[in-house]
């Protein structure tokens, strides 16, 4: 069976724009349907998944994914009529009435973007000629969330926790999975939503919400737990029932109010005092306000989840969903449910609906939706060498030669960076989700705190207080990191923190948060043996087999898919050397090569 997944809501944006069209336009970020992606599972697996905004460079969209589809399609060699369903991670059609009549969206919003006939349009209007319009199935949000982590989890019997800012009207969804089937326990509505109340005190910090909430999550650490405990504690208030209620947002009644969060920020201003304004200096009172935020979240997510893990006896446990992107929260998780076994879909976020909504339709067709624990998500574009070899040609600006082997790539890269420099890297399929996880990277030497000066102040163009995170290879995890022996494949993906040992914070200045936490990466050889090779080689170098390692794009772009993408940011980045498949080039006048 054939599965083509999608995700995302065309014109989502511009429909907004047309209705509520003197907003402030960070607030036209507060709409369904962005992180648009595509993905084809088959019987043998997942075939290939793909964001839109890799292929048309625009971060974080929800255009209907035509390009993303097309790869997936063309990597796994499928035709049209070979699809068996299209599967789409949102079925809004019976809430339409309800939603129109309280004021949710607009007969004709909802009906030129919401509605499962719009989508089918879509399908018309990009593949003529095929019938994939009748063969469009819609998977409630939520449970496109879910599938997309339990059936790739490798685990029979999970208990699964779904959390995002909203799906068609629930904010979070407390799941059970047990062989095929995803059974619902319990909903909290979109009233109650963390990934809402995370996202309005993200534009109250000066950031853009739904994408600067990482920003709020690295602050955090700056703040003192203390001085809003009580304030948030009153924002978000915990049930006798595993649930929470979250009064910030019950103030937003008429529809304006509601897409733009007025009352909300209204409320947070008489509590917490005025806004930052973008681009504003940080003050204490905003890291104690980050600190507190982030400390209400896990506070609520552990309180949902050990409510639910002592009712159903779940051993296993899943994570989806946007706020499963928050890396922080997910450690507290983690370290406070004592679970066996913990899995978070690498796509946490609405691209990886697209994966989901495939997965759950196959599975009702199919004895079993499961396919084992999911290792590397490199499911995107690959290129050959000549490929790379006609993108580095095409830039004059550019010398380079071909390096013999794998051997001598991994040998050159750990040199250049074991002598300062910093260094692009560009190998294999690109990763599906928000993670550079060793195929679109940039890296460099752990030890020295000037490379993250100049990695956040040249290249990434982000704030300084954000930290980077580390690659370290399997064998040597548990040397630098608090991590537990075979607790090693939860960190593949670079969805938790761990501390690092006190012996190594110091000399791991570059990856070492405030709090003496880093977003961990644990490289296996069997997953990604060339990373692997040149984290060791690097080691064999430095005595640390530790890289940093962060996504390869500059800031507001979204990572880089193609190696003409490479070498444009190469070179714009102005980073000292490309290591792009088993070439190695450099800008002309700035290094030897």
């Amino acid at each position: 069976m054939n599965v083509l997944g999608l995700s995302g809501l065309d014109g989502s944006v511009a429909a907004k724009q047309k209705e509520f069209p003197h907003l402030d336009p960070r607030m036209y970020r507060n709409a369904q349907g962005f992180d648009s992606a595509a993905a084809l599972v088959t019987d043998a697996g997942v075939a290939a998944a793909a964001a839109q905004e890799r292929f048309n460079r625009r971060k974080a969209c929800g255009e209907f994914p035509l390009d993303a589809a097309r790869y997936c399609l063309r990597r796994s060699r499928i035709s049209l009529d070979e699809v068996d369903f299209v599967a789409h991670g949102f079925a809004y059609d019976a809430l339409r009435d309800r939603m129109v009549a309280a004021g949710h969206a607009s007969a004709d919003r909802f009906d030129a973007v919401y509605s499962s006939l719009a989508l089918a349009n879509k399908l018309r209007e990009f593949f003529p000629g095929s019938n994939l319009g009748k063969k469009l199935t819609c998977v409630p949000h939520h449970l496109a969330h879910a599938a997309s982590c339990f059936y790739l989890s490798g685990f029979d019997n999970a208990l699964i926790l779904v959390s995002d800012g909203s799906g068609e009207r629930q904010s979070a969804t407390v799941y059970l999975g047990q062989g095929n089937k995803i059974r619902m326990l319990r909903e909290i509505s979109v009233d109650d939503s963390l990934g809402l109340l995370y996202a309005v005190f993200t534009h109250y910090l000066g950031f853009s919400l739904f994408l600067d909430e990482f920003k709020v999550m690295g602050l955090a650490s700056y703040g003192d737990p203390r001085t809003y405990r009580q304030a948030f504690s009153d924002i978000v208030r915990l049930q006798d029932d595993g649930g929470y209620a979250v009064s910030l947002l019950s103030a937003n009644r008429s529809p304006e109010q509601r897409e733009s969060f007025s009352e909300s920020l209204k409320s947070l201003a008489e509590i917490f005092g005025p806004p930052r304004l973008p681009g504003a200096a940080i003050e204490p009172r905003h890291q104690d306000i980050a600190r507190g935020l982030q400390d209400s979240l896990e506070r609520a997510l552990i309180h949902i989840l050990s409510h639910y893990k002592k009712e159903t006896g779940a051993e296993n446990l899943c994570l989806s969903g946007g706020v499963a992107l928050n890396c922080r929260a997910n450690a507290a998780i983690k370290q406070a449910l004592h679970v066996s076994g913990m899995f978070i879909q690498p796509a946490a976020g609405d691209d990886g609906t697209a994966l989901g909504a495939a997965l759950y339709a196959r599975a009702q067709h199919m004895p079993s939706g499961h396919f084992g624990r999911m290792s590397m998500p490199y499911w995107g574009p690959s290129f050959r060498a000549e490929r790379i070899a006609r993108a580095l040609r095409q830039h004059g600006g550019l010398r380079f030669r071909r390096l013999r082997s794998g051997e001598a790539v991994a040998t050159e890269a750990a040199r250049r960076i074991a002598g300062g420099q910093i260094v692009a890297w560009f190998q294999g399929g690109m990763e599906f989700g928000p993670r550079a996880l060793g195929h679109r990277s940039i890296l460099g030497d752990p030890r020295d705190a000037r490379v993250r000066d100049r990695l956040n102040a040249a290249v990434k163009g982000r704030d300084s207080f954000l930290p980077f995170a580390p690659a370290v290879i399997s064998e040597k995890a548990s040397t630098y990191f608090h991590v537990a022996p075979g607790d090693e494949h939860e960190y593949a993906h670079m969805l938790l923190v761990a501390r690092v040992r006190a012996e190594w914070t110091g000399r791991l200045a570059a990856v070492t948060h405030v709090d003496d936490s880093a977003r961990v990466q644990i490289v296996s050889r069997a997953a990604n043996p060339r990373f692997w090779n040149v984290i060791r080689r690097f080691g064999s170098i430095s005595g640390v087999p530790i890289l940093l390692n962060t996504s390869l794009n500059l800031s507001g772009e979204p990572i880089v898919c193609t190696p003409e993408d490479a070498v444009s940011t190469f070179l714009r980045g102005r980073l000292d050397a490309l290591v792009i498949g088993n070439f190695l080039a450099v800008a002309r006048g700035r290094g030897e090569i």
